[in-house]
């Protein structure tokens, strides 16, 4: 009996899955991620738990065969992850630390929102291209680059961080990043509740929004469909920006298709319309554009991803 597992590893929960060697979900289940001194326990609770559920199987520590780690920050080729901020982490080799816990040789990690990349493109919305590109729409904007089952990390670890490319030179408040005017201020789901807010205090147009206390971006998309026209404004920007950066990656990566993935993306059709005409008249170099797709693993792309680092072939 052989034991894979992957591991997604979060600011708030750790996300864990027990697999077979053709890439089958056994069991998955999740831990708190304990973010105390730097994060130390993070990578003691990964281990203990994944000792445990392979004693409950029924199996021993030995026929552990590989696991495989997405964590939030960019990792190196010598596997130096130098910060993580939302898991309180720097100048850590995740990978090492976790094998010497666990005694197994074969533990691989990348950045989380590459190895949710790779998992689409095995086993979601991407499976069947030969490349893809993933955009997740979450409380940051992430991405990642796929080309035959091939991760494209780059030199520095962070290859496919599209949220932190720059699209409005004019913007004067700062994002996260220190940067002004990245992607992730307009087309997360905190950039589209912030873009909608703007748009709000900028005139007095009726609007559904206006009687919601705790703004969201699904109120803001709900609204938006409903034909509300302030709405429609905020996921107009957000859609224009996010087909600007499309239409960038096609022009460097060229990839098959793009998947689109995080909560945002549960606006589907809708969203991907707001899109593809103004991808389509960025790219007029590109007589087959790239398919836009969405995702289909949902909270699971992460832990498919992570098992697919240690089963490739």
């Amino acid at each position: 009996m052989s034991f894979y597992y992957g591991v997604d590893i979060g600011g708030t929960t750790v996300k864990l899955g027990r697999f077979r060697e053709d890439g089958t979900l056994l069991e998955k289940w999740e831990l708190p991620t304990r973010l105390g001194e730097n994060g130390k326990y993070i990578l003691d609770d990964i281990a203990a738990s994944i000792l445990s559920k392979t004693v409950e199987a029924g199996g021993s520590p030995s026929q552990i065969q590989g696991v495989g780690m997405g964590i939030p920050g960019p990792i190196l080729p010598d596997g130096c992850m130098e910060v993580g901020v939302n898991v309180g982490m720097r100048h850590a080799y995740p990978a090492r630390e976790l094998s010497e816990r666990l005694g197994l040789p074969l533990v691989r990690c990348e950045n989380d929102a590459n190895v949710a990349a790779l998992g689409e493109a095995w086993k979601g919305g991407g499976a069947g291209f030969s490349s893809i590109f993933l955009f997740t729409l979450g409380t940051g904007v992430g991405g990642g680059a796929v080309r035959d089952g091939r991760i494209l990390s780059g030199s520095h670890g962070i290859a496919g961080e599209i949220g932190h490319t720059t699209v409005n030179l004019t913007e004067t408040e700062a994002c996260n990043c220190g940067n002004r005017g990245c992607l992730e201020q307009y087309a997360s789901a905190t950039g589209l509740v912030r873009v909608a807010q703007r748009a709000l205090a900028a005139s007095q147009a009726p609007s559904l929004l206006r009687d919601i206390k705790n703004l969201t971006a699904k109120d803001v998309m709900d609204a938006a469909k409903e034909g509300d026209s302030l709405a429609g404004e905020a996921a107009a920007v957000m859609g224009r920006y996010l087909a600007w950066a499309m239409s960038w990656v096609s022009h460097i990566l060229d990839p098959e298709a793009f998947v689109i993935g995080g909560g945002v993306s549960a606006a589907g059709e809708f969203l991907l319309g707001l899109m593809r005409e103004e991808y389509e008249k960025r790219t007029p170099m590109l007589s087959r554009k790239a398919e836009l797709r969405l995702a289909t693993l949902g909270n699971e792309a992460g832990i498919y991803g992570a098992v697919r680092l240690v089963l490739e072939p």
